[in-house]
C-alpha cells in the first residue's frame, strides 16, 4: 500500500531519520518503538507525506484515502456532532451518508449521548476517541496514529486500544508510533524499532519481543537505555 525507500529528513544538522527504508502492506498494524528522539514521529510524518525528505514515498491508489491522529488531536470550536459532520463533508462523502455515518461513529466511540456537548469541553480521554471516531467516518484505507494514548489514564487507555482493536479487527491498515511496549504487543501485528534515527529491526510482534538483537536493544526493552549511550 505504502513503501518509503532510502528516506531521510534532516532538520539543520540533525538527522532525524537516516536511509528508512519500509513496506507497509494492506492489514498491517505497525507499531513504530523506540526511545525519545529516535525518529519514530519524523518516519510516522514522512510515511503520511507531512515532512520533507530525501528518497522515494510510493503510495498505492488503494492508499490514497489517509488520516493521521496526533498525540493531542484538534478539536474544532464546534458540538462532537459537528466535528463528525464537517470531517465527513471535508472528505468528499455522499451527503445523504453523512448523518448515518456520524451516527455510526459516535456510538461505536461510546459518544453519542454527549453529540449535542462542546468538543473542546470533553476530557482528554473523549477527545482522543471522538478523533478516532471522526478518523473512522471516512473511511480512510491507512490511519496513522502518533502515541494515541499518551497522557490517557488507565480506563481512557483502555477505551482507545478497544477501538483500535476493533479497526485491527474490520481489516484497517493502522501506523501507529507508541512508548508503551506493552500496547504494542497487544495491538500490532509487525514491530519497527527506531534508534538515533534509523530502522533497526523491522519483525512481526512476537519474534521481535523473543529474539535478541543487541545489547542496546535489550537495554531499551528493559527501560535502561541511557540517553548519552554510544
Amino acid at each position: 500500500m505504502l513503501s518509503l525507500d532510502n528516506a531521510s529528513v534532516r532538520y539543520g544538522s540533525v538527522a532525524a531519520l537516516s536511509d528508512a527504508n519500509l513496506r507497509i502492506e494492506r492489514g498491517d498494524f505497525v507499531a513504530l518503538i523506540g526511545a525519545n528522539g529516535s525518529g519514530k514521529t519524523t518516519l510516522l510524518q514522512a510515511l503520511h507525506g507531512l515532512v520533507a525528505h530525501t528518497g522515494v514515498r510510493t503510495v498505492a491508489k488503494e492508499a490514497a484515502a489517509q488520516v493521521m491522529v496526533f498525540q493531542r488531536p484538534f478539536m474544532l470550536r464546534l458540538s462532537v456532532w459537528n466535528n463528525l459532520r464537517v470531517a465527513l463533508w471535508l472528505a468528499g462523502a455522499p451527503p445523504a451518508e453523512r448523518a448515518a455515518r456520524a451516527t455510526e461513529a459516535l456510538h461505536r466511540a461510546g459518544l453519542f449521548e454527549l453529540r449535542g456537548r462542546q468538543a473542546r469541553a470533553l476530557s482528554g480521554g473523549q477527545q482522543q476517541r471522538l478523533a478516532l471516531a471522526r478518523a473512522w467516518a471516512t473511511r480512510p484505507a491507512l490511519l496513522f496514529l502518533d502515541e494515541p494514548t499518551a497522557n490517557l489514564d488507565p480506563s481512557a487507555k483502555r477505551e482507545v486500544e478497544a477501538m483500535l482493536a476493533r479497526f485491527k479487527l474490520e481489516g484497517m491498515t493502522l501506523v501507529m508510533s507508541t512508548h508503551n511496549l506493552g500496547q504494542a504487543k497487544r495491538l500490532a501485528t509487525r514491530v519497527v524499532y527506531l534508534d538515533r534515527g534509523r530502522i533497526r529491526a523491522d519483525l512481526a510482534t512476537d519474534a521481535f519481543f523473543a529474539r535478541h538483537l543487541d545489547a542496546r536493544t535489550d537495554l531499551f526493552l528493559k527501560g535502561e537505555l541511557p540517553w548519552d549511550m554510544e
